[in-house]
Formats: structure tokens, sequence, C-alpha cells
């Protein structure tokens, strides 16, 4: 696909949005505060794309309530389009609580900087996303005009109706624009259809022009986490993109195969690096930079996520991640992070 050389690209994310509550670190009954924040895949991705240069939109569910309103403000405050977000008069908004470790060796603590959710969203107004939602008015004319449509496995897992709606936006004519899939695989949003997620997952990724695979999700579904096994089981996608774990990202495009390592770190937190490096793969990809390019800008927006705290990543300016991502390999080897983005800030 050639993108426009003038204008921004426009991306729409589909998606349910959460409410955050973050323990003070310890065991979860000793925390007397919560600090309120936001997460949901989708709209985690659409905050990364709205950073770097691309005009996002969030197409969601949220709950007449507080917390509704609050989802709602946030993505709004980070430049992401929220026109079509659906106000739910009969569902709540769904909410869950992060716990941190201490690692005080107390027996419901974890282990420092271990993380933990709780999620609260049986009968959210996520849960009731549906086909129907793609009709109304603002969704259709997002959606009409936009380059990329990106969703994730949970999304799809939510609810018989959700699964629909994930099976429409497949089904819907191109016109140009590509389909995104992040399978995100997460067992105990299948209870009740666990029979069914394999052949619904797999459905999807062959459905999809742009995927995006964990290594360990995939052995859990299709019965193998290997990159180039997982290309031949699933030869249809365009560009098929394998995160082999801590290690390095595997990426197909086409005949092409690019393989890009992790970057050196210090995890803080691995809450949202996943969807962090999609949006930033989607971003670069939208931009028309190379797959190896996007590959680095996956790497790198995912480091951010991982050495901050929070579910939405706050990215370096985009003219330092692009000057990072056509590093030569030598150098790219030996990037230490966030070391190199203070580094490059000083030099531009």
């Amino acid at each position: 696909m050639t993108w426009p050389t003038s204008g921004r690209p426009r991306a729409v994310t589909v998606g349910e949005g959460l409410a955050v509550l973050v323990a003070r670190p310890g065991p979860l009954e000793e925390s007397d505060t919560f600090e309120r924040t936001a997460g949901g895949a989708e709209a985690n991705v659409a905050t990364v794309l709205a950073q770097l240069g691309v005009d996002a939109a969030w197409l969601s569910r949220v709950g007449e309530d507080g917390f509704g309103r609050y989802l709602v403000g946030h993505l709004a405050a980070h430049g992401v389009n929220v026109a079509a977000v659906v106000t739910d008069q009969a569902r709540p908004t769904a909410v869950y609580v992060k716990e941190r470790g201490s690692g005080s060796g107390k027996a419901t603590d974890l282990a420092e900087r271990a993380s933990r959710m709780l999620y609260y969203r049986t009968g959210s107004a996520g849960s009731a996303l549906s086909a129907d939602d793609l009709a109304a008015t603002a969704a259709a004319e997002l959606l009409d005009r936009c380059d990329i449509v990106h969703f994730t496995g949970i999304t799809t897992a939510l609810s018989a109706t959700a699964t629909a709606l994930t099976e429409a936006i497949i089904a819907l004519p191109r016109h140009g624009r590509l389909v995104s899939f992040d399978l995100n695989f997460r067992p105990a949003l299948w209870t009740g259809r666990t029979e069914q997620a394999a052949d619904v997952l797999a459905r999807h990724v062959r459905g999809c022009d742009v995927v995006f695979l964990g290594a360990d999700e995939a052995e859990e579904v299709f019965g193998t986490g290997d990159a180039d096994e997982l290309r031949a089981l699933f030869p249809q996608p365009q560009q098929l993109i394998v995160k082999n774990n801590e290690h390095s990202v595997t990426g197909f495009a086409g005949a092409q195969r690019g393989e890009v390592p992790a970057l050196a770190l210090e995890v803080a937190e691995r809450i949202g690096a996943g969807d962090a490096f999609a949006g930033g793969y989607l971003a670069a990809l939208l931009h028309g930079r190379p797959l190896e390019q996007r590959l680095r800008f996956g790497h790198l927006c995912a480091a951010a996520a991982l050495t901050g705290t929070g579910d939405v990543a706050k990215l370096p300016p985009p003219d330092v991640l692009a000057a990072l991502s056509t590093r030569d390999r030598s150098d790219w080897a030996r990037i230490r992070y966030p070391d190199a983005v203070m580094t490059e800030n000083v030099a531009s």
C-alpha cells in the first residue's frame, strides 16, 4: 500500500477501555489509597499513535458514570478522537485494579516490581460492543476515511456480540485501508467459550493484513511459538510480527523477513509494552518506513512503556525515535534505553 505524501495518516482503534486503580506497593489489603489512570489495549495503542503523528480515533462504549467520563476525557487530552465513543445508559465502565509488589515477604505480597491485575469487566459497557456500533454515523465516517483499523483478541473475547463486531471489521470492504490485529490472548475472558477460542483467533489472524503475535501466547493457542512455523501456519497476513519474548522480534512482510533484537534496559513494569510496540510499528508503517525501522520503532516504544509506570507509554519526541531507528545494526545492538534517548536529545 502506498501512503499519501501529504497529510497525516488516520487510524481507528476498536475495543474496551478501563479505568485503572493502581494500589500502593505491598499487599492489596493494606493499600489505603489508589492512583487512578486509564487502560485498555486499543486505547493504549491510540495514545501511542497520536504521539507519533497519526490522527488516531478510538471506537468504544463506556458507562454513564464518572469512570466513563474520565476515560473519554483522558483519551481526548492525549489527542485521540473520541467522537465514536458511545455512552451506554445500562452498563458500567469496566475497571481493573493493579496490585503491585513490594517484596516484603508477606504471604499476600508480590515480589518487588511485580504486578498483578484484577479485572472487573463482566457485564461492562465494553462487553456490549457489537457490529451495530460500526453503523453509527460517527463510527462509519471515521472508518470510511481511515488508513488502518486496529483491534485485539481481548475485544473479540469479551462476548459473542464483540466477536461479531471484530468479524464485521474484517469483512468490511478494504477500500485501500488495512486491518490490524494483536492476538493478546487472555484465557480468563474465554470462560464458557474456551473450545471456540483457537478457531476464532485463527480466523482473525488469517483475515487481517497486519498481525502481532506474542510467541508465548501463540504457543498456547496454536501449538507453536516459533516465528517461521507461525509464518508457515499463517501465510495470509501481508505482515506478520512475532514477538519472541524478551529477546527479539521477527517480522514478515510479503517475502521479506527481518529480525531485530530488543534494547538493553531496566524494566520498571511490563504492563502496556505490547500495546506500545504495536502502536510504534503501525505508526512507522503509516509513515512509510521500511520493515526493519518499523520493528525498531516498535522496540523503542515498548522500551518507553517498560521503563515507565502506568499503561500509557510516554514517548520521546518522534524525531529522536526516527534518528535511533536508523542507526546501523552494530550501533543498534549497543543502545541502552533511555540513555540513548537523552544522548540523542542533546545531539539534536
